[in-house]
């Protein structure tokens, strides 16, 4: 694969494009059963959450409000900014750093996460390698990505190569992501697919959308156990 300058690719895109913006219809659906179930999965005993891609700072705007210390980072300083302006209260951090070399110290972080990133990265071991350095022992690193995701290409009018759509770089299963990470601080992992595409396509949002957490995950586990087309997967990572 042909590198390009991320580090100023996405700056140019915190540029172009407003994360914060409000999402609608089903994509907005979408994103909040993925921020339910990264919640899910992040231990209620974790006071300093590390949000890395901070995006639209979902993950500051739900643990601020649990009193937690939340750290919302990313490349470009622009969203750790709107971030902070968003959410502007005690214990919020914005923080603009490379993921590949965080500027805190090994074991700083509670809870460490990664929502929809990993598929950006040129190289996806470095990236987890490094987010699990910073993670506490005993302490976890959430991954969320899209599922065996077939990724597009468009030709790029600027220099007429092969461009993949939405700069997704790989597309990953349980079988590609659980070898990514296997350091003897390593205590386990484990891994879960949800976001059933039946029920995306359909826009049946308009009914789910209604249905607390709990009782939305029975109908996709029932959705993905009749049709097993998955939008996205989790793997949490946990040390020792």
């Amino acid at each position: 694969m042909e590198e390009f300058d991320y580090t100023q690719h996405y700056k140019i895109d915190a540029e172009k494009f407003n994360y914060f913006e409000e999402r609608l219809g089903a994509t907005a659906d979408d994103e909040k059963r993925v921020h339910q179930s990264i919640i899910s999965n992040v231990p209620a005993n974790a006071e300093s959450i590390l949000d890395v891609g901070c995006g639209s700072a979902w993950v500051a705007e739900y643990f601020l409000k649990k009193s937690k210390k939340v750290f919302s980072l990313d490349i470009s300083s622009i969203n750790p900014v709107k971030a902070l302006s968003k959410f502007p209260l005690a214990g919020h951090f914005g923080i603009t750093a490379d993921s590949y070399l965080l500027p805190f110290q090994d074991n700083s972080f509670d809870c460490v996460i990664a929502s929809e990133i990993i598929e950006h990265m040129l190289y996806p071991g470095n990236f987890i390698t490094e987010l699990f350095r910073v993670v506490k022992p005993g302490c976890n690193l959430v991954i969320t990505t899209p599922y065996k995701e077939v990724i597009r290409y468009s030709l790029c009018i600027h220099c007429n190569q092969q461009t993949p759509l939405h700069a997704h770089l790989h597309s990953f299963d349980e079988n590609k992501l659980l070898p990514l990470y296997n350091g003897t601080d390593l205590k386990t992992t484990y891994w879960k697919t949800f976001g059933n595409k039946i029920l995306i396509f359909l826009r049946t949002y308009v009914i789910l959308k209604y249905l607390p957490f709990g009782l939305w995950k029975l109908v996709d586990k029932l959705s993905n156990y009749i049709y097993n087309i998955p939008a996205h997967i989790m793997v949490v990572y946990e040390k020792k």
